[in-house]
């Protein structure tokens, strides 16, 4: 059994010695982590020290406060993990992570969504990653880095070889750096999963989805893609489904929240029929309509026996086209996880789930909607499930233990760290 240092201690010491004030909420995860068997058993942990924490009192961490983490994680080696979303950090406390990157050696997994770093910020910890050889998951969401901020990445994943994961969703970032990070995901072999989610694009002509679709023709080792608020339209799927054609990787595909309609899934549907890796498809808040959940019921119900998830949430669906993908499911054993809720619901579509739900066909936490029954009539209720129901947050409690209710996690391969 090994000793390990007392994290909360080393904690005061630290606030001491560079004249800072104690953040109660830092010093309580201390506390709480020196009390975890796991680092007895050097097993890894990860400090949870969420800004948005409804169990406990937070005082949010700014970068002085980080200044005085870093130094005390430095040379812990069973701190694996570091989880600062929600917080004030802004390009200085981005300085004091650069260092802490470029020191510790063991740091595998870091969340820093949704905090005040900008485009200065975004270069000191790409620059960081140019060296570091430990780091497999980087969540930089919601950070407005802008296009010049995205570039620095780009560059860095020319260079960085052990990076798994990275997130650089809601980050403002444009045309140019979605162009350039596509250009190096042609030769990066380490990336597994990337999400480009709502970059500020200004151009009808659709470049960036061009450019990825290149990649992906290229690309052997991406096996997660998130492409959503790209204004994406039936052209870009249609280059992105030649692609796909190509492609033998890539498992999860998200193109939630663009403007594909009926005419685009009838691309998706033809490559269903040949595609043996597709695992997970996300449609949500697009206009697919009724013959676009046909023609997506005919390749699933037929042809395609790979496909484990589907979402078609909010796509202007009615009981024509809903009704035709619960028949899918009938006949595709595969098919365990789907996703109906802000469509056009009749009789015959609540009917027709009920009957999937009741006789256990379809399991009701892998769908968002559960039957009910009112003066003889069935209906359908609204469950909080779907691919990405943990994306912006996750219990505060504890780990999630019910990962069938968010697909995403259920099935893909790429996790954490």
């Amino acid at each position: 059994m090994s000793v390990h240092p007392d994290l909360h201690q080393h904690y005061v010491r630290v606030c001491q010695n560079l004249g800072q004030p104690e953040n109660p909420f830092i010093a309580h995860v201390l506390q709480e982590a020196d009390k975890n068997e796991k680092i007895r058993w050097t097993e890894g942990i990860t400090l949870k020290i969420a800004g948005n924490n409804n169990l406990v009192a937070v005082q949010r961490v700014t970068d002085d406060d980080l200044q005085v983490l870093a130094s005390v994680l430095r040379n812990t080696v069973f701190v694996t993990g570091l989880d600062l979303r929600y917080n004030v950090l802004t390009d200085a406390g981005a300085k004091h992570m650069t260092t802490f990157l470029q020191e510790n050696s063991t740091l595998r997994y870091l969340n820093l969504m949704f905090n005040d770093i900008g485009t200065s910020g975004a270069e000191l910890i790409a620059r960081a990653l140019h060296m570091n050889e430990t780091l497999l998951y980087l969540r930089m969401t919601g950070n407005k880095i802008g296009n010049k901020g995205g570039m620095f990445f780009a560059s860095m994943l020319q260079i960085n070889s052990t990076l798994e994961k990275l997130d650089l969703g809601d980050c403002d970032m444009g045309m140019q750096c979605l162009i350039a990070i596509a250009t190096a995901l042609t030769q990066n072999k380490s990336i597994k999963a990337i999400n480009l989610n709502r970059p500020l694009l200004y151009s009808q002509e659709e470049e960036t989805t061009v450019h990825v679709a290149l990649m992906l023709k290229n690309n052997s080792s991406l096996v997660e893609l998130h492409l959503c608020k790209h204004e994406m339209k039936n052209f870009g799927v249609e280059r992105l489904c030649e692609a796909l054609y190509e492609n033998s990787s890539l498992r999860y595909l998200d193109l939630s929240c663009n403007k594909i309609t009926r005419d685009g899934v009838k691309f998706l549907g033809q490559l269903l029929k040949r595609n043996q890796a597709l695992e997970i498809l996300d449609l949500g808040a697009n206009r697919i309509e009724d013959d676009g959940a046909i023609y997506l019921s005919e390749a699933l119900a037929l042809y395609n026996r790979t496909l484990q998830a589907l979402s078609v949430v909010s796509n202007n669906i009615s009981g024509k086209g809903l009704v035709a993908l619960s028949g899918a499911m009938k006949t595709n054993m595969e098919l365990s996880y789907i996703y109906i809720w802000g469509n056009k619901f009749d009789e015959a579509t609540c009917m027709a789930f009920s009957e999937l739900i009741q006789t256990g066909r379809l399991k009701s936490n892998c769908t968002d909607v559960a039957p009910y029954e009112v003066d003889g009539h069935v209906h359908l209720a609204e469950l909080s499930h779907g691919l990405k129901k943990h994306y912006y947050w996750t219990p505060s409690c504890g780990e999630v233990t019910n990962k069938d209710a968010n697909a995403s996690l259920a099935i893909a391969a790429v996790s954490e760290y």
